[in-house]
């Protein structure tokens, strides 16, 4: 999972409150007992440049945490696990797929 993915998640623990942020939180830590957490390094920052690049030429810009997923899954030969796949459909070098 990439690491920005984690903060998405921990948002959602802070901003709730009382049984809700108790069942987000436990939640989030079994989660990450699970899956490991993929750094953003110069690896990941390259395939984030490059598509960054890519969108911009297309005339089709991208959420912020979006391209950094997506680079993440693509400079760690991965797929993105997604039910929003158009945010990722037509990214070059990202493999992607539903839940």
């Amino acid at each position: 999972m990439a690491a920005i993915t984690v903060a998405e998640l921990l948002v959602g623990v802070e901003l709730a409150t009382g049984r809700r942020r108790t069942r987000r939180q436990d939640y989030v830590d079994a989660l990450l007992q699970l899956v490991s957490v993929e750094t953003y390094d110069v690896e990941v920052a390259r395939a984030h440049a490059s598509l960054l690049a890519w969108a911009r030429r297309q005339g089709r810009p991208r959420g912020a945490h979006d391209l950094i997923i997506a680079a993440t899954a693509a400079a760690r030969s991965r797929e993105v696990v997604t039910t929003d796949a158009g945010a990722f459909s037509d990214l070059p070098g990202v493999g992607f797929r539903s839940p």
